[in-house]
This record gives structure tokens, sequence and C-alpha cells, in this order.
């Protein structure tokens, strides 16, 4: 059975979808406060590593050498990784990986799976390819496990369930669980989760996680995380299987040194994570018996061949971006209509789904560059909005479309010197209608909504070019 993958095809332009999470008070207050209480300890941390920006650098450059001989690497992966008894398995979509996932699943006789936290199994919608062939998966993260049970989707990429205070979790633990009593304190609700948990852990004999980071060297697979249920995942099943990324591959093990630096301090705020696990293929009587990776490209490729936009790719999924987008801190994640919310979400997304279905999220900045200051690996983003902003006008405007006319003759004028001075004359001539003490105020047509929030100065008599010129005369005759 197959679910077509395509979060955003069913969603709203992100204009549209932001409007009603503006008026939810309460979600922009638990947003806020989560991700300011993120970004505090993210300030504290970083400012302890005299060599933070060297770290950048370094993580930067191996991410570009990786994609530079992406094949190289992952080659090499999977022959260290089935030298040491696990199956490879490789993913043209999301569609092809959930098929895999299933016939696994349904090889070892599974109706029941485990899941650690995975961000590319909510970009294949496994779960409910899963649900649909009569697979039911148990989220193990916290948060995760609070989207589940809430029927909630996620809003954030580290912390699935920001969106949602304490008193929301209680409510949610209460009715789901079936628990007639609970406290509302931190240590009630976690108690609650693993009461709930521990019993899963014990009986499924199918684990399903993602990986942080594939090591070519070693053929092993690294989870990150921070509450242990990971460790559970990996170590209690009778069968694991792991999708991820093919740009999760990094090529030695030593890189590790780099990325388990940057990305808790980017993620969390701590020095490291309390859970940092590496497996290798399969060992007698330690862990799973049978350990398969599903490689997915899902457009990933495509991405690789965009000399503009592959930096795309460079992500390890820290979520700092989203903490200090202001665009994301009003709206949270939903307005995004993908499981890659915030900046990083506005890039994916739509290359993902190749523009189809996510137009309109390379808009979803305010392109204040906050979010390239804290990448831990130098992810330009603003400049990919930029990128993707011009594909989205090619791609999406027709020929005849008014804004897209409008860029072609700007593009004309500003072509030439000669076209952009004679273009001033007439826009001085004719500007005198809409200009008032030296300023336009208001443009006719479509233009007025570009002056409705804006003033700018009129065209003055004399304009920069003009009076450089006669400032070049007067020198040369007192010459």
């Amino acid at each position: 059975m197959t679910v077509r993958v395509g979060e955003s095809a069913r969603a709203l332009p992100f204009q549209k979808a932001a409007l009603p999470l503006l008026d939810d008070a309460q979600l922009r207050k638990n947003v806020r406060h989560a991700t300011d209480t993120i970004q505090r300890k993210r300030g504290l941390v970083v400012a302890e590593q005299t060599d933070w920006q060297e770290l950048r650098t370094a993580a930067s450059a191996i991410k570009r050498h990786t994609l530079k001989h992406l094949d190289t690497y992952l080659t090499q992966f999977e022959e260290r990784f089935t030298a040491a008894g696990g199956v490879v398995h490789w993913a043209s979509d999301a569609d092809e990986a959930n098929r895999i996932v299933l016939g696994l699943v349904q090889q070892y006789g599974g109706k029941e799976v485990i899941k650690i936290k995975t961000m590319t199994s909510d970009e294949t919608r496994l779960n409910e390819a899963l649900e649909q062939a009569g697979v039911h998966p148990y989220e193990t993260d916290l948060a995760e496990l609070i989207i589940q049970l809430g029927h909630d989707k996620p809003s954030h990429i580290v912390v699935p369930a920001l969106h949602k205070n304490r008193a929301q979790i209680r409510e949610i633990f209460l009715r789901e669980m079936g628990l007639k009593e609970l406290g509302n304190r931190p240590e009630d609700l976690t108690a609650a989760a693993r009461r709930f948990l521990r019993e899963k852990f014990l009986r499924v004999k199918i684990g399903v996680s993602g990986a942080n980071f594939l090591i070519a060297e070693t053929g092993g697979v690294c989870i990150v995380e921070s509450e242990g249920n990971g460790r559970m995942c990996l170590t209690m099943p009778e069968v694991l299987i792991s999708m991820a990324g093919i740009e999760k591959v990094i090529p030695s093990f030593e890189d590790l040194e780099v990325f388990l630096q940057l990305l808790p301090r980017s993620a969390t705020g701590e020095r490291m994570n309390p859970y940092n696990s590496i497996w290798t293929g399969t060992h007698e009587d330690d862990g799973p018996k049978h350990f398969h990776v599903v490689l997915l490209d899902n457009g990933r490729t495509s991405i690789l061949a965009d000399k503009e936009s592959r930096q795309t790719l460079h992500c390890i999924r820290c979520a700092a971006c989203l903490n200090t987008c202001p665009v994301y801190r009003q709206t949270g994640g939903h307005a995004y209509g993908s499981s890659y919310a915030g900046p990083i979400g506005a890039i994916f997304t739509p290359q993902v789904l190749n523009m189809e279905h996510a137009q309109s999220l390379p808009y979803a900045s305010s392109l204040c560059g906050a979010c390239y200051e804290v990448c831990p690996v130098k992810i330009n983003i603003p400049e990919v909005l930029i990128h993707l902003r011009g594909r989205v006008v090619r791609e999406q405007k027709s020929a005849l479309d008014p804004e897209a006319l409008g860029m072609k003759a700007m593009a004309t004028v500003f072509g030439s010197r000669h076209r952009f001075e004679a273009a001033q004359r007439l826009a001085r001539v004719g500007q005198w209608p809409v200009v008032s003490h030296g300023w336009v105020r208001h443009l006719p047509g479509m233009m007025g909504n570009w002056t409705a929030v804006r003033d700018m100065k009129a065209i003055p008599d004399q304009p920069f070019r003009a009076w450089w010129k006669q400032r070049q005369k007067k020198q040369e005759k007192q010459a």
C-alpha cells in the first residue's frame, strides 16, 4: 500500500496559513517562551567556545567536500555497513522508502514498531503508510509522543511540541493514556510517559530510527538524543530499520569531533548530547539481530545539481535558524505546511517538492540574515531564499504576468547606463502628479501596494551621475 507524499500538497500558502496562528495568543506565547529559553542557553555555551567560528568553518568545509564526492562516500558507507552485517536499501523517493520499510516490517511479522524521533520519516509520512497497512507506530521521543497522542503536527525540528504548554500536555496524557489522576509538574508528566513507553520497549520487536550522521569510514550510524529513548530503540528490538537522507553521510569518524561540538550547542544549548550512540552492523548477543538502512534521495540529487542552493544539504537539523527567526517566532511551525519549518524549511521543502506546492515558502522571510549568523554549518539561507524566489517567478509566473513584465523591463533598463539615464529623465518629468513636498507617497495601480506602506524620495532634479560629471569638469577647469 502506498501513501503519496506531499505534506504541502494540501497546505495553504504560507501567508494564508499564518493568519489564524497570528491570532492564537497562547501559541505565540508558547513559541516565544521556548525559543527564548533555547537561545539564551545556546548563547551561554557558544560563548564558552573560543574557536566557535573555526568549528563552523570546518563543518562547512566537511559538508562541502562530502557533497562534492557524495557518490564515493555513499558507496563506501554501503560497503562497510554491509561488511558489518547490515543491509542497505536505496529509495529514489518517499513512496519507495515507505514501501521498503513496510515490506521489511511485514517480512519480520511485525504489527507494531517503536520509533526514535526522525525527521526523514516525517518527510515521507511513514506513520500514515504504516497505519494504513495495519502497523501501529509508537513514537518514543517525549515531544513526538505528545504530538502523536494529541493528533497534532510537529511545530519545530528539535522540539516538535514547543507550541504546547504543560497544562495542555497534561490534558492530552489524561485523555489518551486513560489516567484518572496526573500532576502538572514536569516530573509527573515524564513519569507518565515513561510508564506508557516502558511496556512498548520491552515488547515491540522492531525499531525504526533516523540518523544524525552516517560514517562512511566505518559504516556506522550515529544517533544523538537527550532522553535515552533512542538508546532503548537501538538495543532492545530484534530488528532495526534506519531511514536517512543521502546527505547525512560524512567521510570519517574523526569528523564527528566537529559536529558533536556544534550540534548540541546549536540545538538545545547543551555542551554535549546526553546520549550519543553509534551502531555499526549486527553483533552476537548485543542489539538487533537484523539491521537495515534505507538511503533516501527524494529530491536531494536535484538540490545537489543546483549550484546556488546545494548548500541546503549542509543542514544538520539543529533548528537554530528557527529559534532566531522573527517570522517563525510569530507563527510557529504549522504555517509552513511541512515537517521542516522555519528558514531551513522555507528552502528545503520547496526543493524537495520541486516548487510544485510550496512556492510561497521562499517569501516566508524578512531576509534579516539572523538564520545565517547562527547556522553552525554556515548555510547562507537568505541567499538561497532569493535564488528560490527567482525560480518561483520564472516557473510559476506567466510571461504576460504584470509583475514578470515589470521585472523584465527593469532588467532591460538597468542593463545599460544609457537606458538607465534616459529612464531617469523620463521619470523626472512624469513623476509630478504623484510627488508632494519632495516625496512619492502614492503610486497608481498595482504599484500602490508598495507605496501603501512606504514613502520614497522623488527623483531629484540633478541625479548623482550628472552632479559627478559637473564636479569633474569644475576640477579640471581649476587644474
